[in-house]
C-alpha cells in the first residue's frame, strides 16, 4: 500500500530517534531527505541502506508532482528533515497537502522538534502558546512584530546566531526590556545552553558571548 511518512530526525543527538522510526525508514521504498549528506550520516550510523532522493524548499515545487505519481502507482516513502519534524519551519507541507487531495495515506510519526524542550525548560507559561517560526527578514517585520506587540500567549520564535542581536533589540523596542524570556541553543547537543532572564539581560550576555549554532527563543506574552 502507497503511504508517505513523515519522520522526525534528532536534533542534535542520534539517539533521540524512535525505534518505530528507524523500522519505517529501513522498510520503505525511498527516503526524501532535505539534505542528503546530512541525513546520510545519520542512515550511516544506524545501518540504513534505503534509497535517498532530494527533497527541499528549491525543488519541492517541481518534484511533488512526480512523487505523487510514484506514491500512486503503489511505492513508500518517508519524509525526513535535517533535523527535527518535517514542515515545522522545514520542507513538507506541499507534498503532505498534494497526498491529502489525491487520498494518499499520510502518517506522522512522533519524535523530536526544537521548540518543545525550549518551550517546557523555559520557566514560561506553556498551557497556551503560539508558534512563529522565523521572523519575516525585511518585508513584512515590523508588522508582525507591532501585532505580537499585544499577544498574551507564550511566543515562540526560531531564529540564526548571526540575527539574534537584531531580533532581541527588536524586542526590547516592540515588547519592552523588562519582557521576560529564554535563549536555548544547541539543543541536546555537546554545548547546550538555556539563557532567562529579561529582554535587557540577555541581550546584554550575548552581546558579549556571541551566540553559535541553532537558537529557540521563547517570549513571554503581554501581561
Amino acid at each position: 500500500m502507497s503511504k508517505l511518512y513523515l519522520v522526525p530526525t534528532p536534533i542534535g543527538n542520534l539517539e533521540d530517534i524512535t525505534l518505530r522510526a528507524l523500522k519505517i525508514l529501513q522498510e520503505v521504498d525511498y527516503i526524501l531527505a532535505e539534505d542528503t549528506r546530512t541525513s546520510g550520516k545519520l542512515l550511516k550510523h544506524y545501518d540504513i541502506a534505503t534509497p535517498m532522493q532530494s527533497h527541499h524548499m528549491h525543488n519541492e515545487h517541481k518534484t511533488v508532482e512526480a512523487i505523487v505519481k510514484r506514491l500512486q502507482s503503489g511505492e513508500t516513502f518517508a519524509l525526513i528533515s535535517d533535523a527535527g519534524t518535517p514542515a515545522i519551519s522545514d520542507p513538507g507541507f506541499l507534498l503532505t497537502r498534494a497526498c491529502v487531495q489525491n487520498n494518499i495515506d499520510v502518517e506522522c510519526l512522533p519524535g523530536a522538534t526544537a521548540f518543545v524542550p525550549a518551550l517546557v525548560n523555559s520557566g514560561l507559561p506553556n498551557d497556551k502558546f503560539v508558534f512563529e517560526g522565523f521572523l519575516p527578514v525585511k518585508k513584512g517585520r515590523q508588522t508582525r512584530l507591532q501585532f505580537l506587540a499585544e499577544e498574551t500567549r507564550t511566543m515562540i520564535f526560531y531564529e540564526s546566531p548571526h540575527k539574534l542581536l537584531k531580533t532581541l533589540a527588536n524586542f526590547a523596542e516592540y515588547f519592552g526590556e523588562d519582557r521576560q524570556l529564554s535563549v536555548s541553543r544547541e539543543l541536546t547537543k555537546l554545548f547546550e545552553e538555556t539563557k532567562r532572564g529579561s529582554v535587557k539581560e540577555v541581550l546584554a550576555y550575548y552581546t558579549e558571548k556571541p551566540a553559535k549554532g541553532e537558537i529557540v527563543i521563547v517570549v513571554e506574552g503581554k501581561k
